[in-house]
């Protein structure tokens, strides 16, 4: 067994998710994409590793937030409460029918439309607070399939369980991040439940549970496909010895989210 890299006495299975150096219970800080070492939770921008992209500026992340915004506000009506307001929503929700009569593109411009502020505003929360770790962790490209996989995943979810409701939001597709960042702390010998990340999961998904209006299908369908595909990224890392095992998840994860749609509605 490896041992803490600044307390060589103490034996650990336990490495830092940014550098790799192994560290003991004393040396280590939570992130959402996995336990980190003293230097790298004090220094998130220098210290680098192979995997590592060449910046730590979450640029998909930040892209993905401006059409969201862009999209609500151009629905045209800033409201709290939750509800759909102009033709955005008809024309772009999440509705099987439509669905069925050829509208398939209703299964990813639904993911960039929101029924009120408290809705996009918490979806954007999490998406930053998951997306600016994870993103730097995968890289953009990979991040960036990731969540359009999970935003699939998500409508099939959504379809899947309620097929005549009109459905929108992003929370699929920010539930494949939660999913895909639990994931990765699995495979690194991290239990998911111990964590932020897995109280964040818990806390959401009772409030799928319990809330109205909340498309529980949607957050289900998203969590497992993010969930899928971040074990395929971890596993890609450490075992595929090159092989895009992450980048065949991906497609399958999209393709079947698509072919499950158009078969339920």
């Amino acid at each position: 067994m490896d041992t803490c890299y600044r307390h060589p006495s103490r034996e650990t299975g336990v490495s830092c998710s940014r550098c790799g150096n192994p560290i003991c219970p004393d040396c280590m800080t939570a992130s959402p994409v996995g336990m980190r070492c003293p230097d790298c939770s004090r220094d998130r921008t220098k210290t680098r590793t192979i995997r590592a992209p060449s910046t730590d500026i979450p640029r998909v992340t930040g892209v993905l937030i401006a059409l969201n915004v862009l999209v609500y506000l151009a629905e045209g009506s800033i409201g709290i409460s939750a509800g759909l307001h102009g033709s955005l929503g008809s024309d772009f929700g999440l509705f099987g029918p439509s669905v069925a009569d050829g509208q398939v593109y209703r299964l990813v411009t639904s993911g960039f439309l929101h029924a009120g502020l408290i809705h996009i505003g918490f979806n954007m929360l999490l998406l930053w607070l998951l997306g600016r770790e994870l993103e730097v962790e995968l890289g953009s490209w990979r991040f960036g399939a990731l969540y359009g996989a999970s935003l699939l995943a998500g409508s099939f979810g959504a379809l899947l369980l309620s097929p005549n409701a009109l459905t929108v939001g992003a929370s699929g597709a920010v539930f494949g991040l939660m999913g895909a960042t639990a994931a990765i702390l699995h495979s690194r010998g991290i239990n998911p439940l111990r964590t932020n990340i897995g109280t964040l999961i818990i806390i959401n998904l009772l409030f799928s549970v319990g809330g109205n209006n909340i498309s529980l299908g949607g957050h289900l369908g998203g969590l497992i496909g993010g969930g899928l595909i971040g074990l395929a990224f971890a596993w890609s890392g450490r075992r595929a010895r090159g092989l895009p095992v992450g980048w065949i998840a991906v497609a399958a994860v999209a393709s079947a989210a698509v072919a499950g749609s158009l078969a339920v509605v």
